[in-house]
């Protein structure tokens, strides 16, 4: 399996990684990158991410045998409509979006005989920072990447994109964009959010500083992700806001059963509840490291 032409829009973090891992395994012979700030496409350029720089969507697309979409989810649809007339039955596109289901939509919207081409994708994988100085090509490195295909997905491209992410060293998972986006609010869109809220409440308090002064790893594992690209995961979580609302209901119900036992100074409740969750996290951790 050897592409001709990666065209990249958006040479990022994970656009670039992208990039580099397909070069680093001998799969493109060229790369050739847009990114809407012409300085980072230089300089992505610079750093041997792409190889040529070019200055619109289109001409980066124009010749590619496969795309990666890898802009904020609020500018797939924009983009995509950018690059529709230049899809073709023969060109794998995918993207690298964190949620699926306002992905498709975009997909359908701006792609529309051509949807066929778009494979939706979510490699699991990322830092707190951003930009194409931090590209890795062992960013996606025995990582999972999910593809939610639709029923227009053409078979042979679903088939190439699960084989250029295996080559990869990616475990490949297929589900519907329903489940995903489902069960993405629980594993991730809520910890980010929650992340997010711990930051700000303690950060907020007149004392917050000497507090954080204090802080030690428990505090530092756990706000790690509050790091991230603000407009990012602002994007990320209108998207999905329903079913990010509905799993911030299911938590505020388990932090209010902890409130509850608290206030009551029932310490056998309470142990009760702290120990379901420390037996879920043992197993959860022996199920991802069964060696």
């Amino acid at each position: 399996m050897m592409f001709e032409q990666l065209g990249l829009i958006g040479c990022g973090l994970m656009g670039g990684s992208f990039a580099l891992a397909l070069k680093r395994a001998g799969l493109v012979k060229r790369v050739v990158g847009y990114n809407k700030s012409p300085d980072s496409t230089e300089r992505a350029r610079q750093l041997g991410v792409i190889d040529e720089a070019a200055p619109s969507a289109g001409i980066a697309v124009s010749g590619a045998d496969i795309v990666l979409i890898a802009v904020p989810v609020a500018a797939t649809e924009a983009t995509l409509r950018s690059i529709q007339q230049l899809v073709t039955p023969q060109m794998l596109v995918m993207d690298v979006g964190s949620t699926k289901r306002d992905v498709i939509d975009a997909g359908r919207r701006a792609l529309r005989e051509q949807i066929g081409s778009f494979v939706p994708t979510h490699p699991v994988a990322g830092r707190e920072v951003s930009g194409v100085e931090h590209a890795d090509a062992d960013l996606y490195q025995g990582k999972q990447v999910i593809l939610t295909p639709i029923e227009r997905t053409l078979p042979e491209l679903l088939k190439k994109a699960d084989e250029v992410w295996s080559a990869l060293g990616c475990r490949v998972v297929k589900m519907t964009p329903e489940s995903h986006d489902t069960a993405f609010a629980a594993i991730s869109h809520l910890p980010h959010l929650l992340s997010f809220a711990l930051m700000n409440a303690v950060s907020g308090q007149p004392h917050g500083k000497e507090y954080l002064s204090l802080a030690g790893p428990g505090f530092r594992d756990f706000s790690r992700i509050a790091a991230s690209d603000a407009r990012m995961w602002r994007d990320i979580m209108l998207s999905n806001r329903e079913e990010l609302l509905a799993q911030l209901t299911v938590f505020q119900r388990n932090l209010e059963a902890l409130k509850l036992v608290i206030a009551s100074g029932n310490g056998e409740a309470l142990e009760g509840l702290i120990d379901r969750a420390s037996l879920a996290r043992a197993n959860w951790r022996m199920a991802q490291n069964p060696k």
